[in-house]
């Protein structure tokens, strides 16, 4: 028998191996595996909130309504709750958004002199899943229950009681920048309108917090309102906070329905009459189905506790970005104007400096359907700003965090073929964007943000004595844009372009220090940064300094996002750098501090903060992978649980998340823009993604050393995202 027809019948064996139990593990209920608590005691700011995948609004819990601690609204340890808004981003280090407060009481307990509406919650009932949240508030007489479809979110209030309820309706409350009570309150103008007799509440308000932006609503009860008492303005106060009353007769139930609009009443009005008429448990199945479908793209073969820290993690890398186009396809875009969402989708909560490492990567493979949105999207902000988007909320841009990361996620979407067929994007288009975010400059952005390009052009780098922080950092941020520009430049078919980017985006040699073996400051005249301590973490917020919440060590490590090769030679071929990745894992830090984010340390790694993500990754390009792999292991061992603690620093929108599910399938995509992934271990007995097309690719540890795809050995630093789309059998040998 030849060797040919060997492995031929070696491969239908296994095919039909991992084809059954792919079919039996793709079998039952994947979101009994997920817990939505997990990150949301510390620092992971993980909302417990109702969602759908990708959803405009998230009904949940607020604990506090200020302060980094509460930057989702909730803690798992806080001892009360002020009510339930309903608006929410997860993971996000800055609180932004909570919007339109309710908080329901049996009885008639308050009153126009009635100041604290907050509740202790039973523990013990406190309960979530994906698409549902609940909590029993013994205080008020009363069983909180959440779900929501993607623009609506329905609140079921059982009381204990029957007869006479309240409810709370506060438009101030939102989630604020800062602590204190010296903060400004957040809302600039509002306006509001109560019709009783059909019970319904609606309204507009400004706010001005992390983004000044505008939020339409419209509250419709089951019941009739009986009274409305309007309360007092505290000092500060634009918007009301209103006691509403109703009379439920005979029953304990009663149902509210919120809807939103970045656009106005009528948006919001629209978005409500697409769902007004399913019941609370329709509502709820559909968003379990919805999660079902989701999370059975990806099966894995594992004990209970990692299939739910697994698919923990899976649910909330789907949560974000927050598509907010109106159901008419309407949405108020990043300068305020209304716009038309193209293709009648409109993502925000953009938190592109985390997510273009792993979150949008993994969405090439796990949502395709979704990719073609989210370009769109970012060419559409464009068009209104004049360069593509850096962190969105609401659709607002924050500016925050450096580099112009919107550019790898295009030039990964143009590797991967996005740009292609019936669905895709003009190329072109997107080409003169990313030229013009990298060249124009943004006079109207914050004297804090980038604003021009003048030094990047004279110097190469950005000197330290011409910024006022970050200098390092920036640089070799903007580098990584600038390589994502010469892809598509080439892809394009404008040599010229890519040959100038390209240049560009080798300024990351001019702060190599070959002395220190670190990338390190330097001023106008070229002289390096004095004193100089690589171990000192820095941050605009907290320490200002040449990096941003990163120390020397971990960002030297930043040019392997474009330019592995180009770095490891700089520092001396394979075996000095994985002599200088020894010493990264093993230095020891001089302490915690997770505002600067130091956290989840192994040695100088801090996997608690995004810059670290990829470097247990390049161990693939030395003589020894293998302590890549076991670094990896010891990385979801020890910073990856199945507990309320279970994620250490912010989950960042899913990047936190995207990276434990990436690696569990043993891939990561060191170089985002490329359009390949490095191959690791999976952790896993098996895997398997399921693709658009509904065909299976099965991931199994390799019985041979080396990366096979369907019996032919591939190289491990560049697995083609393409092979991925046509092997049925990836293995990964250790």
């Amino acid at each position: 028998m030849s060797m040919k027809i060997l492995w031929a019948l070696v491969m239908a064996f296994m095919t039909l191996v991992v084809s059954g139990s792919a079919a039996a593990a793709g079998r039952g209920d994947l979101t009994q595996h997920v817990d939505p608590f997990i990150g949301t005691d510390g620092t992971g700011h993980v909302t417990p909130a109702a969602m759908v995948p990708f959803g405009m609004v998230a009904p949940g819990p607020d604990n506090a309504d200020r302060g980094w601690s509460y930057s989702s609204g909730y803690q798992y340890r806080a001892p009360r709750i002020l009510g339930f808004s309903n608006t929410h981003i997860s993971g996000a280090g800055i609180p932004e958004l909570g919007d339109v407060l309710l908080m329901p009481a049996a009885g008639t307990r308050w009153t126009a002199q009635s100041t604290d509406f907050s509740a202790a919650p039973d523990k013990k009932t406190e309960s979530a899943r994906p698409g549902v949240y609940r909590v029993t508030l013994p205080g008020h007489g009363v069983r909180v229950e959440l779900t929501t479809t993607q623009r609506v979110a329905v609140h079921r209030y059982t009381f204990t009681q029957r007869g006479r309820v309240q409810v709370l309706v506060d438009l101030q409350h939102g989630l604020l920048f800062g602590h204190g009570p010296e903060v400004t309150p957040r809302v600039t103008q509002a306006a509001s309108a109560v019709d009783a007799p059909r019970g319904e509440l609606t309204g507009t308000t400004h706010a001005k917090n992390w983004v000044e932006r505008e939020a339409s609503f419209i509250v419709r009860f089951d019941r009739p309102i009986e009274r409305v008492t309007t309360l007092p303005p505290r000092a500060g106060d634009q918007a009301s906070r209103y006691l509403l009353d109703f009379d439920l007769g005979p029953g304990r139930v009663l149902h509210a329905r919120v809807a939103l609009s970045t656009v106005d009443v009528d948006g919001a009005r629209r978005n409500l009459a697409v769902d007004q008429d399913k019941s609370f448990d329709t509502v709820r199945a559909a968003a379990d189905g919805q999660w079902q479908r989701l999370l059975s793209r990806i099966d894995i073969e594992a004990d209970a506790r990692f299939k739910k820290i697994f698919y923990s993690a899976l649910y909330r890398t789907l949560l974000h970005p927050s598509d907010i186009a109106d159901a008419d396809g309407r949405v108020r875009g990043p300068t305020g104007q209304v716009m038309a969402a193209p293709g009648g989708v409109y993502y925000s909560t953009l938190s592109l400096w985390d997510t273009f490492r792993g979150v949008h990567p993994l969405f090439t493979l796990l949502v395709p359907e979704r990719v073609p949105g989210f370009i769109q999207t970012l060419l559409a902000h464009h068009r209104a700003q004049g360069y593509l988007p850096l962190w969105t909320a609401w659709g607002r841009e924050t500016h925050t965090m450096i580099g112009n990361p919107a550019l790898p996620v295009i030039a990964d979407a143009v590797a991967k073929g996005f740009h292609k067929g019936p669905t895709g994007f003009d190329l072109q288009v997107a080409l003169q964007a990313m030229l013009e975010t990298s060249t124009l400059p943004r006079p109207r952005a914050p004297e804090w943000a980038q604003r021009s390009w003048d030094d990047v052009e004279q110097f190469g780098y950005i000197p330290l004595d011409r910024i006022s922080n970050e200098s390092v950092s920036k640089t070799l941020e903007l580098g990584i844009g600038d390589d994502a520009v010469a892809r598509v430049a080439r892809a394009a078919g404008r040599p010229e372009v890519a040959e100038r980017f390209t240049r560009r985006a080798q300024g990351w040699r001019q702060l190599w220090d070959a002395q220190t073996q670190m990338m390190r400051g330097k001023d106008s005249t070229g002289r390096w940064r004095e004193p100089f301590d690589p171990l000192v973490p820095t941050s605009p917020m907290n320490n200002p300094g040449d990096y941003t919440e990163a120390n020397a060590w971990q960002y030297t490590l930043t040019p392997a996002l474009h330019d592995p090769a180009g770095l490891i030679a700089q520092m001396g071929g394979a075996a000095a750098f994985e002599a200088w990745l020894d010493r990264f894992f093993t230095l020891r830090s001089p302490g915690v501090n997770k505002h600067l984010g130091q956290e989840a340390m192994i040695g100088q790694y801090a996997h608690g903060n995004e810059p670290s993500h990829h470097i247990a990754y390049l161990y693939a390009w030395t003589g020894s992978p293998e302590k890549g792999h076991a670094l990896i292991r010891r990385i979801v061992q020890s910073f990856y649980g199945n507990g309320p603690d279970g994620i250490i620093g912010n989950d960042d929108c899913g990047q936190m998340s995207a990276w434990l599910v990436l690696s569990t399938l043993g891939l990561y995509p060191v170089v985002p823009a490329s359009g390949t992934y490095v191959a690791g271990a999976t952790l896993v007995r098996r895997a398997w993604l399921t693709r658009a097309d509904g065909t299976r690719l099965a991931i199994v540890p390799g019985r041979r050393p080396g990366v096979w795809v369907d019996g032919q050995r591939m190289d491990p630093k560049a697995l083609s995202h393409a092979a991925l789309l046509r092997a049925r059998i990836l293995e990964l040998g250790s």
